[in-house]
């Protein structure tokens, strides 16, 4: 499915599907790929999306165009506000708060080509967990930034389903790997639901895998 030239992310359309959420929060939004995936399943759920990047935000916002049940907020999510540095990748779906590493030019071949300031801030401070309808899926895909976005948000343990892009081996400089980020959400109460399209490459093997999570206490 393709939508004034955007693809929808068609590949987590299982793992959408599986959990019929009400709300989606899409971190790392990028032009709007799974939001329109999510759309295309949930047509009268609620989706809040972020995305720092002023290209990609600007075709975001002009394919929801009209959409009251969206919003986009032109922000990265970490664990402080602010302002900060952003690497942008000669992919840009591949930028991030992070630099990107030696790992992410031998597995994919992309570096960083520039840097840009961005406004930051904590999802405590950009959504009201009370308010929006359930279940709440909180998509997050922020090349390594992970951990922040969970820090930075302390009603975590309130959400229902998180589905994460997590890495095997270090991408970024200082990035979280998938026995971090998977260790730090079973402490948070949550447990793996299912992973989804695993990604091999010829340098290290497997790389990279969404991974769906639900919460278990309430």
């Amino acid at each position: 499915m393709i939508v004034n030239r955007v693809a929808a992310a068609t590949e987590h359309l299982s793992a959408i599907q599986v959990c019929s959420p009400n709300t989606l929060l899409d971190a790392g939004a990028n032009k709007g790929q799974f939001s329109l995936a999510f759309r295309a399943l949930r047509p009268g759920a609620r989706i809040i999306a972020f995305e720092p990047l002023p290209e990609a935000a600007d075709i975001f916002e002009r394919l929801f165009l009209g959409d009251e049940l969206v919003r986009l907020q032109r922000v990265a999510l970490a664990d402080a506000e602010g302002q900060a540095e952003f690497y942008v990748a000669d992919r840009a779906d591949s930028s991030s708060l992070l630099e990107p590493g030696e790992g992410q030019a031998r597995a994919f071949g992309v570096r960083s080509t520039s840097t840009l300031q961005v406004p930051v801030k904590r999802l405590d401070t950009c959504v009201d967990i009370a308010h929006l309808p359930r279940p709440i899926f909180l998509k997050v895909d922020v090349q390594g930034g992970e951990l922040g976005v969970f820090e930075g948000f302390n009603q975590l343990n309130e959400i229902d389903f998180i589905y994460v892009e997590l890495s095997f081996i270090e991408l970024y400089i200082g990035q979280p790997i998938f026995e971090d980020v998977t260790s730090y959400l079973s402490g948070r109460g949550f447990r793996i639901m299912g992973v989804f399209n695993q990604v091999v490459t010829a340098e290290y093997g497997p790389t990279q895998v969404d991974v769906l999570f639900h919460r278990t206490q309430v």
